[in-house]
């Protein structure tokens, strides 16, 4: 079949090395794509907003699948445009994107349906904010209510740094994100990410990964869209990956069916494992990015074959994904400055990184002529498998090594703790 997928980041280009290894693929495009996603899918400009343009493209062209990378789109509700007009379509309807695009929303659906997750209280003024935070104590935790491209939490250790925080979220620090502010009692355990498919009835589990958001070495400075991510997450045991399924992730996908808005594609939840059992931080309606990457390179089942019953409402004939027992380790490449504002036009050279079966992906990168270089504040993913996460993180940062991007740092550390628990 013919296969549209929407986006340009390193998810991206993961999901198009998948897609087009499916023998159910013949034909792959990608909007916009970028130089990495090139490899695989012929790259064209389309813009996901303009949900008329992107309806006549998949008529003109016969699709038989558009796969919708990013939130945005989700968001916008370019999936329910799509399935108006009888297209099969990964990726949630715009009222079940809530989950994402609301974090209010969501906090709200767990009262609903008994979710355990953090205390919360959901403002939409200053002065409201300002009273709620007296009903916390320190540290507290910000979160803008809309999307801020991974970058809207604010953890705030004193009462000070907190209202600092919100004056500049409610004066449009994230945008019209930060027009409804969450705020938040602070959890205590370990975070992981569990992802799920379904197609609004069947829920499967397709892995779990642990990110890392702070730019800095063990775990220090400000959050990011993501330095890095391993998977399989071991901290998350078959007995809590039951627990999370049954108390977080079904009664999530039956409330949304019951209310009228069905979840369908990939439901992604990042936990935090407390004493007391894993809680609910947040829903993404996509796959992470760079838990993608990760997933993608252990992912032994067929990747359209998935997407298309998620689509069709079919999941239940298809069995649950099958996922290699190796680690998948990836270490984000990103450019001077980031997560402010990076540096753009670095030269890039990848030598020999994926000479010994590590993968490159390309998260923010564009063609100068012939020359590589840096267009965004990740730039690239740079992915390797290990029977261990020792050996993945070894493999991960010898590609590292092997690329020469003078602009470009990363975190040395991805995956340590999974490293240091191996060694005992």
């Amino acid at each position: 079949m013919n296969i549209l997928l929407l986006g340009s980041g390193g998810r991206e280009h993961a999901l198009s090395w998948k897609l087009a290894q499916s023998p159910l693929c013949d034909k792959l495009w990608a909007a916009p794509g970028n130089p990495g996603i090139a490899q695989d899918a012929t790259c064209i400009a389309l813009d996901a907003t303009d949900h008329e343009a992107v309806i006549n493209f998949c008529q003109q062209n016969e699709v038989g699948l558009v796969v919708i990378g990013p939130e945005a789109p989700l968001v916008d509700g370019l999936a329910d445009s799509l399935r108006a007009e009888g297209f099969d379509t990964f990726g949630p309807s715009r009222k079940a994107a809530q989950l994402e695009g609301s974090k209010g929303f969501t906090k709200e659906l767990c009262r609903r349906a008994n979710i355990p997750t953090a205390r919360y209280e959901r403002c939409t003024s200053l002065e409201a904010a300002w009273g709620a935070l007296k009903k916390f104590d320190p540290p507290f935790v910000l979160k803008a209510d809309g999307l801020a491209a991974g970058k809207g939490v604010v953890i705030a250790e004193t009462r000070e740094e907190a209202q600092h925080a919100l004056d500049e979220m409610f004066d449009g620090r994230f945008g019209s994100a930060g027009s409804e502010v969450v705020i938040e009692q602070f959890l205590t355990g370990e975070e992981a990410s569990f992802f799920a498919l379904t197609d609004g009835t069947t829920i499967v589990p397709i892995g779990t990964a642990q990110d890392h958001k702070r730019v800095g070495e063990g775990d220090t400075g400000p959050n990011t869209g993501g330095m890095g991510a391993y998977s399989p997450a071991p901290v998350l045991s078959e007995a809590l990956q039951a627990q999370v399924m049954r108390e977080i992730v079904e009664p999530t996908v039956k409330t949304m069916r019951e209310e009228g808005m069905p979840y369908s594609g990939v439901l992604y939840a990042g936990l935090m494992l407390t004493k007391t059992g894993p809680q609910l931080i947040e829903y993404n309606a996509r796959f992470g990015d760079p838990e993608c990457q990760v997933l993608m390179m252990r992912l032994e089942s067929d990747l359209v074959e998935l997407m298309q019953a998620c689509a069709q409402g079919r999941l239940g004939d298809i069995g649950t994904p099958e996922l290699s027992d190796d680690y998948a380790l990836t270490v984000v490449m990103a450019a001077e400055g980031y997560p402010g504002t990076p540096k753009a036009g670095g030269a890039i050279e990848l030598g020999d990184a994926e000479a010994n079966g590590a993968k490159v992906f390309h998260a923010g990168t564009k063609l100068e002529g012939d020359t590589l270089t840096a267009s965004g504040g990740r730039v690239l993913n740079v992915t390797a498998r290990g029977t261990s996460a020792t050996e993945a993180q070894r493999r991960a940062y010898a590609a590292v090594d092997a690329i020469a991007f003078p602009d470009g740092f990363c975190r040395r550390d991805i995956g340590q703790r999974e490293v240091r628990r191996e060694q005992g």
